[in-house]
């Protein structure tokens, strides 16, 4: 084999930084904290970034350590990124919308040796410090002198370590394949699972994501980044963002508040916005509400969940947004697929998880294995592959992420058409089996939610004496509405098919949501087994 004569320097979060510094060292960093309104520039924040990593060199830990984040969307949390992971250690970043035990469960998991903690979630770190056997160090990342509730451990404050610290670092060299992040899955079917990622497959995800068909990044562009920043490295904004030049948003703890939103769309002059589902109805509410217009927002980026044609045509035809769905997960880094249709594309087209980026492989297979056609008709289960996709969950061996033949399964289940557009019809374990034929959840809730007076919608299948499973839909209604169960049923009878239609309808004042605001199905059928149970079951559409 006749080889390449090219360099071979790194891929590294490193090299990220080093190029930002030098190309982009005056594009603005604006986030919200509980002080206020904070804003710097790349070369401001680099120099914090140094001065962190002295910080962490001088606790001793070795190569790999991990060191752990429960934090918002704000400037400390990106300078933890950097800081950590240029510094040779991992950055493990955990949601702190998981239960208490699951919390203590990964942290003792990761073995992490610091923890990073907002001054916010200084009460729940109290609360398991007892249990954590790894954590030599609590830093609260807070303003100098901020007051947080008496404490029993030995807090180190962020700001006071920042400023006794040198502003100049010499970071390692650092191989490609050393890990640099670390996240773990919410852990709805057993224990969460570590996703280990490198900076080889942090840069090339981040490279992936910059490409038109994708987020279309550039130095022209203002980015808000709503997706948590502890959820799966915020689907790599902070990296791609950086790399690339843009003005970045962090909306702090207010990544949820429609309000404070709107205000940085228009005020910081906010381009692209990135996001869940959830996030983006609050903030059409809000603005339908206001009657506010939404400045530059070229377009969102929606994921974490599907997106409904409500959302959808809310934002396009009211406010000229683009609207643009993206599938993944924490096993991929996340991104897998992005729908880039153009806007006069069949809004059913437009609704697909899209099509795969460079860099990911899809097939679908019956449950023999067998691969299937892509013709948009045939549905299996749906298998990934790549370079930014796990090959095993972190300290877990034995319980690989791949087939034998190095293929990802996703538990869920999609249809690929001949243009290689990619929609998920339903989780493996969601899909329902009714006499023999599939329902699938996904497109029911979705017909539902183009109900007007429907704010969300999930369904379940319940057992059936003749049928096996038959649907049962719930649904949270906007605020002061009374959802009338037979015209939605007339709605949805001219978008599914009769033996889809929903044995009952219920109305709930919320439905459960998993950590990373995903609906969860597990406990809504764990309610829903509970109200048949008791003597004042929930009253039902007959």
């Amino acid at each position: 084999m006749l080889t390449g004569q090219m360099m071979t320097t790194p891929l590294t979060v490193t090299a990220v930084m080093r190029h930002a510094e030098r190309v982009f060292p005056t594009t603005e960093i604006v986030s919200i904290t509980a002080a206020g309104r904070h804003r710097y520039c790349l070369r401001e924040a680099f120099a914090r970034v140094r001065r962190l990593a002295n910080v962490l060199q001088e606790f001793g830990l070795q190569p790999g350590a991990r060191i752990a984040t429960l934090a918002w969307n704000d400037h400390r949390h990106f300078e933890a990124y950097f800081a950590i992971s240029c510094s040779g250690y991992v950055c493990h970043t955990v949601n702190p919308r998981l239960f208490p035990a699951q919390i203590e469960y990964i942290l003792n998991h990761a073995e992490d040796e610091v923890l990073l903690v907002d001054a916010a979630f200084v009460p729940l770190v109290e609360s398991l410090a007892a249990q954590l056997k790894s954590v030599r160090h609590f830093i609260v990342l807070a303003e100098e002198g901020a007051a947080f509730p008496p404490t029993r451990l030995p807090w180190l404050r962020y700001e006071t370590l920042l400023a006794g610290a040198p502003s100049s670092f010499t970071f390692p060299q650092l191989h490609e394949e050393a890990a640099c992040a670390l996240a773990y899955t919410s852990g709805t079917t057993g224990d969460p699972k570590g996703v280990l990622y490198s900076h080889r497959s942090t840069v090339l995800h981040s490279f992936a994501i910059c490409m038109p068909a994708a987020f279309g990044l550039s130095s022209h562009e203002v980015v808000l980044t709503a997706v948590p920043m502890f959820h799966v490295n915020a689907w790599s904004l902070p990296y791609a963002a950086t790399l690339t030049g843009c003005k970045q948003v962090l909306p702090g703890s207010k990544m949820g508040d429609a309000a404070m939103l709107a205000d940085l769309i228009h005020s910081e002059g906010v381009t692209l916005a990135a996001g869940v589902p959830t996030v983006w109805s609050s903030l059409l509410t809000h603005l339908r509400n206001t009657k506010m217009s939404v400045g530059r927002l070229d377009r969102i980026i929606v994921g974490g969940a599907a997106c409904s044609s409500a959302l959808a045509e809310g934002f396009e035809r009211e406010f000229n947004v683009t609207v643009r769905h993206a599938w993944g997960m924490t096993e991929m880094s996340p991104l897998g697929t992005v729908n880039s249709a153009p806007r006069h594309a069949d809004l059913k087209q437009k609704l697909k998880q899209g099509q795969p980026i460079f860099g990911v492989e899809l097939k679908i297979v019956d449950s023999a294995g067998r691969e299937l056609p892509w013709n948009g008709v045939s549905s299996g289960f749906l298998k990934v592959r790549g370079p930014w996709v796990c090959r095993e969950y972190f300290r877990q061996p034995k319980s690989l992420a791949h087939d034998t033949s190095g293929w990802f399964e996703t538990g869920d289940i999609a249809t690929i058409d001949p243009q290689g557009c990619m929609q998920i019809v339903d989780r493996s374990k969601d899909i329902i089996k009714s006499g023999g034929e599939w329902i699938s959840s996904i497109d029911l809730e979705n017909a539902a939610c183009a109900y007007p007076d429907v704010r969300e919608a999930a369904v379940i299948g319940v057992p059936h004496a003749k049928w096996d499973e038959r649907p049962v839909l719930y649904v949270v209604a906007h605020h002061g509405v009374m959802i009338a169960p037979h015209s939605l049923r007339e709605c949805l009878s001219q978008r599914v098919a009769s033996w889809w239609l929903p044995d009952a309808i219920i109305q709930v004042d919320s439905l459960p949501h998993t950590a990373t605001g995903k609906l969860d199905k597990k406990a809504l059928r764990a309610f829903h087994r509970a109200s048949l149970q008791s003597e004042t079951a929930v009253p039902q559409d007959k």
